[in-house]
């Protein structure tokens, strides 16, 4: 899958990039990109203040578009998920801020392969984990243009967010250059 970004974050350092460091571990996930009537579906997040893709970690031994398919299901309530194609990687090294899982490790490699698809026309119930559900997430239609204009404002004038906002506003973004340009 095409690369379309690798982020290193300032805390860490090339040394601790080694493959195989002993304080890095990494995560598979997975982005649904659905486009409908020049609206995309996202996830709000209250806690944050921030709009991202569905999506989220692949299971030890599922293939990323059976994850895709879970993790859009679970999140949204997509159905018919269908006409999946590939859109790219975004690839991060970041501070492992979660303890509850993976504290013996410090940084955490980020893989977030992003795929567009299509969806049923009703979205069903979804089924959010309970961090999710105490984190004010819900799923809406948006406009993409409004969506990144939310994420800025966030990132310029909110003190408590997430490390993903940086790179849920960038795929938008390349969303709306490569698939939304009139």
């Amino acid at each position: 899958m095409h690369l379309l970004k690798r982020v290193i974050h300032p805390s860490i350092t090339l040394d601790n990039l080694i493959p195989a460091h002993p304080q890095c571990f990494t995560r598979i996930a997975t982005r649904a990109i659905v486009i409908k009537d020049n609206q995309i579906l996202l996830m709000f997040t209250k806690r944050y203040n921030d709009y991202s893709l569905p999506g989220g970690g692949v299971d030890e031994g599922e293939k990323l578009i059976d994850g895709l398919k879970r993790e859009l299901h679970e999140e949204t309530g997509a159905h018919s998920i269908r006409n999946i194609n590939a859109f790219g990687l975004y690839e991060e090294f970041r501070p492992h801020e979660n303890k509850k899982h993976f504290s013996e490790y410090s940084i955490m490699h980020m893989l977030s392969y992003c795929f567009t698809c299509d969806i049923g026309d009703v979205l069903a119930e979804n089924k959010l984990e309970d961090y999710e559900i105490n984190n004010g997430m819900q799923v809406c239609w948006v406009n993409i243009d409004e969506a990144i204009k939310h994420n800025f404002k966030t990132i310029n004038n909110d003190k408590k967010q997430g490390l993903s906002i940086l790179r849920e506003t960038y795929l938008m973004q390349e969303i709306k250059q490569r698939l939304m340009a009139t």
